[in-house]
Order: C-alpha cells, then sequence, then structure tokens
C-alpha cells in the first residue's frame, strides 16, 4: 500500500512550530493540525498566475520570491513528444496562436473527455513552433500587460528554474505537475504518464524524498505510476458544481474521472470522499487534491456548513491540498468580507495540508 506515513507518528509532530512568548520571552508551541504537523505548503497554482501570465517562467519565478513552497505545472504534450507546461492541450486561450497566420489552418477538432473541442492543440505542432508562440493573460481582469512577453516553458526548464531558484533563496523549492488528460494524450499515442517519469528521473527526483507530488483527475494513470516509482501522488477531485444542500453536483464531464466513463466505472468523484473511496485512494496515493467547496461548501455566495473531509483524510494518512485560492472579491465567499486571507486562515485552522493559489503572496501572509 502507497504511503508510508503513519498517522500516530504525525500527531508527535503536531507540535513542531514555534513563536514568541511574551511572557516567559521563550518559544512556545503552535498547533498546527496538519498530517504531518508542519505549516500547510503553498503551491503557486501555474505560478503566480493572479499577477504575471500563467505556465511561464517568469510566473514560477514570481511564486518562488513570494515565497511558494512548489510551483505547479500542468503538463501537456507537443507532438514530437516534449512535456509541455500549458493548462490545457488547448492553445488559444493562453497563448496567441490565434494571431499568427500562419498557423490558421492548423485548427482542428477534437474529442476532449468525450467533448468535441474546436482549436489549436499541442499535440499538433512541434517544440520548435511552441516555441515561436507567446503567452497570455487568460483572465481578462488580470493584468494585460505581460502579454505576447513570454515563452511557452518545457517541464525540463522548470524544474531547472525549481532547483536554481532553491539554490539562490536558500530553500527547497518542488514542483507539482499534472498530466492534463491523460487518456486524451494516449489516445494520440502520446505517452504523458512515462514521459513525466523518464523527466523526474533525469532530474533525479522519481522517488518519494524528492520535493515532487504528481496529481490527476483521473485514476489509472497514477495508479500506474504508483507501480513504477514512490514518488508521492495525488489524487485530484472535481465538481461542476455546489448544490443548495452543499453537497457536489457530478453533471458531466466534471463529475467523473475520465477513466472511469471510457471503463465503464459508475462511481463518480463523489465516492473518493466517502471512508471507502478514501481507503481506495490510500491504496495507490498519498493524498486528495479536493476542489474547496469539498471542505467548505458556498452556495450563493454564502458558506454552508463545514465538513468533516480533512479530518477523516488525516485518519486515513492522507494529505489534503485543495484548490484554488484567489483574491478577487467574485472568487470570495461574501462571509470573508473581501478578505482572501480570510479564507486561507479558515482552511488553515480546519488543518488544510497544502493550499494551490494563484497568489502565492497572499497565502503565504495569511499562514504567519
Amino acid at each position: 500500500m502507497k504511503n508510508s506515513v503513519l498517522f500516530a507518528a504525525s500527531l508527535l509532530l503536531f507540535f513542531t512550530s514555534c513563536k514568541k512568548d511574551d511572557d516567559k520571552n521563550e518559544p512556545t508551541k503552535v498547533t498546527y493540525k496538519t498530517l504531518s504537523g508542519n505549516q500547510p505548503l503553498v503551491i503557486g497554482h501555474r505560478g503566480a498566475s493572479g499577477v504575471l501570465p500563467e505556465h511561464t517562467i517568469e510566473s514560477y519565478t514570481r511564486a518562488i520570491e513570494d515565497g511558494a513552497d512548489f510551483i505547479e505545472p500542468d503538463l501537456v504534450m507537443t507532438k514530437d513528444s516534449v512535456l509541455i507546461a500549458r493548462h490545457e492541450p488547448m492553445l488559444s486561450g493562453t497563448t496567441n496562436i490565434k494571431d499568427i497566420a500562419s498557423f490558421a489552418s492548423r485548427k482542428s477538432k477534437k474529442m476532449v473527455d468525450g467533448v468535441e473541442t474546436e482549436d489549436w492543440f499541442a499535440s499538433d505542432f512541434t517544440l520548435a513552433e511552441i516555441k515561436t508562440l507567446k503567452a497570455i493573460q487568460p483572465v481578462a481582469s488580470r493584468p494585460q500587460g505581460y502579454n505576447n512577453l513570454f515563452s511557452i516553458p518545457t517541464f525540463e526548464e522548470v524544474v531547472t528554474l525549481a532547483k536554481t531558484k532553491s539554490s539562490q533563496v536558500g530553500r527547497t523549492v518542488g514542483v507539482y505537475p499534472e498530466t492534463k488528460h491523460p487518456t486524451f494524450h494516449e489516445n494520440l499515442k502520446l505517452k504523458i504518464t512515462d514521459k513525466l517519469l523518464d523527466a523526474l528521473t533525469k532530474a533525479g527526483w522519481n522517488n518519494a524524498e524528492s520535493p515532487v507530488f504528481v496529481q490527476s483527475f483521473e485514476v489509472s494513470n497514477l495508479q500506474y505510476i504508483n507501480t513504477k516509482s514512490t514518488v508521492r501522488l495525488v489524487q485530484l477531485l472535481d465538481a461542476n458544481d455546489v448544490n443548495a444542500d452543499g453537497t457536489m453536483d457530478m453533471k458531466a464531464p466534471y463529475g467523473q474521472p475520465y477513466d472511469f466513463v471510457v471503463s465503464g466505472n459508475a462511481n463518480t468523484y463523489n465516492y473518493f470522499v466517502t471512508d471507502a473511496g478514501l481507503d481506495f485512494v490510500k491504496t495507490y496515493a498519498d493524498g486528495i487534491g479536493p476542489w474547496k467547496p469539498y471542505i467548505v461548501p458556498v452556495y450563493e455566495n454564502k458558506i454552508l456548513k463545514t465538513n468533516d473531509l480533512i479530518e477523516r483524510a488525516h485518519k486515513k494518512g492522507l494529505l489534503v491540498h485543495a484548490y484554488t485560492f484567489r483574491n478577487e472579491s467574485n472568487r470570495l465567499a461574501a462571509d470573508y468580507l473581501n478578505d482572501p486571507q480570510a479564507e486561507y486562515k479558515k482552511f488553515y485552522d480546519l488543518g488544510i495540508d497544502g493550499v494551490f493559489s494563484d497568489y502565492t503572496v497572499t497565502a503565504v501572509a495569511a499562514r504567519k
């Protein structure tokens, strides 16, 4: 079974961090309810994507300099089987490809997780062609002044950055890659999971001791990795929306791992947060990565009853890393009174082990 972390041992680490005791002028113990007892991780979601165009060296660098413990590259593959950092195989949302006349005829239709999608796909372009593109900010309300300035990095370049910056800032910065749509890539004969393992081996980071988590919304590729490597694995949990009663809406295509759809497995992501589902995850992974409403459901901009998912996952020895934390007022429940730090602090108090944040500096500040 995966995950050698013993829950009993984690309890002994509950009191590892310190702060100043004003009366005795001595350090006193601070309680973190994380599985390890250490402070929760801050994961730069696509880099510092709230400030700079996502999945660029510049965005990852900013996240590290703002205090991120890990940077998160989503991975897709090029026609010539190179891992690059993009949120999706489709390129028009995050690059300037639609402005390049010579690529106009390369637009195509493909099935992505059962949905017909028309776009320019990374899998139809070589790395050399991808390197002619520039990144753009996909969120209209975020700064647009950095559009068309930054290149699209390979995963190897992201790993090199993490290692280089670790030396510069004097602390270890890890990488948290996500294999995007593995079934889609495998159907194109692009071996995304094997390529990731090869890249981690080349970096010397293909083991449990490395500063690496590998995540996926699908299951079978994580199970496959678990047979090949001891690298830490996280099962992501998606949903379509939140229902009025606080339960999660499992409408397709967001309600099931796509490999479950293909294999005929009827279980939705709701299964994974049951005790039986957590036991299942424990057989191949080290943690879960739920959309944050699985823990603190929000309906019509109001927080509903917080549930016990973190506590139950910890009892199984599983980490919980939730996504995605953002600063914008329209992304915050009214209960937080337009204070993004209040949301982080609520999750930190619940014992979350890590947060995916678009605004690293805010996540770090709230952790103090």
